[in-house]
């Protein structure tokens, strides 16, 4: 019998030879990876109530901030070290005198409704800001009437300023109005436009429901801006919540009724980080608590007037064990007048750690002694004695008094008396006070002049009273410098001259706690000029995923 070949078996083996070849090369050469797809809201719960989502007018609302950030866009944004980037503007030039700013836009950018957006957009807004009825902060509005701007064309403005002014880029991060909309409107006008909770603007988030019961906002939902012009959010939507206090929206967490929450304080901490399914992210706020001394007193406070009992004040503080002990360790001891990690700060300014016996020393050496059987420090038959005060936020008397006990320790006698906040304010203001417990906010640019130049004494904001004629020139210089390495220089030398003089006693650099749901992937938190600053990367934070086939090389290189 003559035998034949099966050629179709042969063949089906030989297919399926090179299919299992084929599956296995594929097998370690590819896998498949999750990755971040469209979908998804986000739910916040936040402490507070919206006024108006207006960028001119939010300075003063921290909700109305958040809601800002994610809703407006400026020529440019400030970064986590205080510097000023780009946003709505791609670039800009800086004339040689530092008196001339030529911004230039983006091309394509357009408003939510399909508007152009252009050079127009920034001459309405600015000049909403000019007005002498501008109902906003008064030093936005004093800074902008001393600024000519010009339209050079649809895509470029320019401002000529008075005078040279380093922090003048801080002021162009504020978000741009929609002339198309408001054209017409006068700016005393502002608080009453319906606009206000129905904003449009040019950021990565636009309103799109406003909840209220019984005539209250509760609730705000944005969704993406088709128009943004940086990268577009994953999150379909982000839900804004809204509850009387901090720990109501916390309590509205644990309930279920938020994914996340806008802040967990001193108060919720414990709590919270026993909740399996809250992250909780955490970065420095551009905030510094201090103790202004009143050195303008100098008939009844005379142990001021001396740097070295100044300096012995810095000695006697652990600072550490405080901010161990009474701020559950959510803060950075300060030891300059300029934030720590930010453009300008010195790594290697003098440091006082705690050294109770040099504090004792100095003290000795000032004629400020403990008389025997005595415990509190005299001079001349006067005691050692004065009164801190506070305001009546709960953690600031805690600081206050544990301040207190520890200067008692080294024979100072310190009383604490605590404040409501507007109180507290007009003793600063009219300088009625011996030593006050104060928290400065201080985001960008770290111009000193304010706090510390001898003509802020009397009408400024020097609470201190500091009279140092060359703290005032260098900061008179580095105000006036567009140099940023002449200008770094001159925030150098500022902060050699503040530590040997200790006109404040620093304390601590805040931090802020932040809380996100497990399920809300992405998120990431650098340190924070504005608490609404934690919103900065939601752009690339995710709910929805989706699998994709990659090859192993490309995870490697991940």
């Amino acid at each position: 019998m003559v035998r034949t070949v099966r050629w179709p078996a042969l063949l089906i083996g030989a297919g399926a030879t090179l299919l299992i070849i084929a599956l296995a090369y594929l097998a370690l050469t590819y896998t498949t990876v999750t990755v971040p797809t469209t979908g998804g809201t986000y739910v916040e719960g936040v402490a507070g109530f919206p006024h108006a989502i207006n960028p001119l007018l939010a300075a003063y609302n921290d909700v109305d901030r958040d809601l800002c950030a994610l809703v407006y866009s400026g020529l440019t944004r400030m970064n986590g070290r205080g510097e000023v980037e780009p946003d709505l503007a791609l670039k800009w030039e800086i004339s040689l005198d530092g008196l001339t700013y030529i911004f230039h836009l983006r091309s394509g950018l357009h408003w939510p409704d399909g508007a152009p957006l252009t050079a127009d957009d920034v001459l309405f807004t600015i000049g909403l800001m000019q007005d002498p009825d501008f109902p906003g902060p008064s030093d936005l509005g004093a800074l902008w009437r001393t600024v000519q701007v010009f339209k050079d064309d649809d895509r470029t403005v320019r401002f000529v300023l008075s005078e040279p002014f380093a922090p003048f880029l801080d002021y162009t991060t504020i978000g741009l109005l929609p002339a198309h909309l408001l054209e017409g409107i006068r700016a005393a006008d502002l608080p009453s436009l319906d606009f206000n909770l129905r904003p449009m603007g040019s950021g990565p988030f636009q309103v799109a429901e406003v909840e209220t019961q019984e005539g209250d906002i509760v609730s705000i939902l944005l969704q993406p801006n088709p128009e943004y012009h940086g990268p577009k959010p994953y999150l379909e939507g982000v839900r804004f919540r809204f509850y009387p206090s901090y720990q109501s929206a916390f309590r509205a967490f644990q309930a279920g009724e938020v994914e996340g929450v806008g802040q967990i304080t001193l108060s919720e901490l414990p709590q919270a980080r026993q909740e399996e399914n809250l992250n909780l992210y955490s970065a420095p706020l551009a905030d510094q608590v201090l103790i202004f001394l009143n050195l303008a007193k100098k008939d009844e406070l005379p142990f001021f007037q001396e740097k070295e009992v100044r300096q012995a004040l810095l000695y006697g503080l652990d600072r550490q064990k405080l901010v161990d002990g009474v701020l559950d360790g959510q803060a950075i001891v300060a030891h300059s007048p300029i934030l720590a990690g930010t453009w300008a700060y010195d790594e290697g300014i003098r440091r006082y750690e705690y050294d109770p016996q040099k504090a004792g020393a100095l003290l000795d050496g000032t004629g400020w002694t403990v008389p025997p059987g005595g415990q509190v420090r005299t001079k001349d038959e006067r005691a050692f004695s004065f009164t801190l005060l506070s305001s009546t936020d709960p953690v600031h008397m805690a600081v206050a008094q544990e301040v207190a006990r520890q200067w008692r320790a080294i024979g100072i006698d310190v009383q604490t008396v605590a404040l409501p906040p507007l109180e507290m304010r007009d003793a600063l203001e009219r300088r009625d006070y011996q030593a006050a417990l104060v928290e400065l906010s201080l985001p960008g640019n770290p111009d000193p002049y304010p706090l510390w130049h001898q003509t802020q004494i009397t009408s400024g904001q020097n609470y201190a009273g500091l009279d140092h004629r060359r703290i005032s020139e260098v900061i008179e210089t580095a105000r006036i410098t567009v140099d940023p390495t002449r200008q770094a220089a001159l925030y150098r030398e500022f902060q050699e001259l503040f530590a040997d003089e200790v006109p404040a006693v620093l304390l601590y650099q805040p931090i802020y706690t932040y809380g996100v749901g497990r399920k809300v992937q992405g998120v990431q938190m650098g340190p924070l000029m504005h608490p609404s600053d934690r919103l900065a990367t939601i752009s690339s934070w995710y709910i929805a995923t989706r699998r994709v086939i990659v090859s192993q090389a490309e995870v490697a290189s991940r």
